[in-house]
């Protein structure tokens, strides 16, 4: 069973092969294949490799699964006894990918 820490969209994630995730909304290729290049962690049975930031020559290959949005999330703003009330709604962009291949 090997392991990977991989870096999208300002965020770190730990996979492993078969896994699904969900990330920040990312661009996938014609064939759906997404390759993460920044893998700042590798380790299986044998050991660990740490990056000095990232790995060179490690990358995580993915496949599209879908692209949606998240719930919506409501941000309400509000100064007592001034009147002030702000309503404003966010829906994230978001895509769903699976985990094929951890190379490193």
């Amino acid at each position: 069973m090997t392991l990977a820490v991989i870096k999208t969209g300002g965020k770190q994630y730990l996979v492993q092969e078969g896994d699904t995730l969900e990330i920040e909304r990312v661009a996938a290729n014609d064939k759906g294949v997404i390759e993460f290049a920044e893998v700042l962690m590798i380790g299986d049975d044998k050991g660990v490799k740490l990056g000095a930031p990232t790995l060179e020559g490690a990358k995580v290959t993915a496949e599209l699964v879908e692209d949606f949005r998240d719930d919506k999330v409501l941000v309400f703003k509000m100064k007592r006894r001034k009147r002030y009330r702000k309503t404003q709604g966010h829906r994230q962009n978001k895509t769903r990918v699976k985990i094929t291949k951890i190379e490193g």
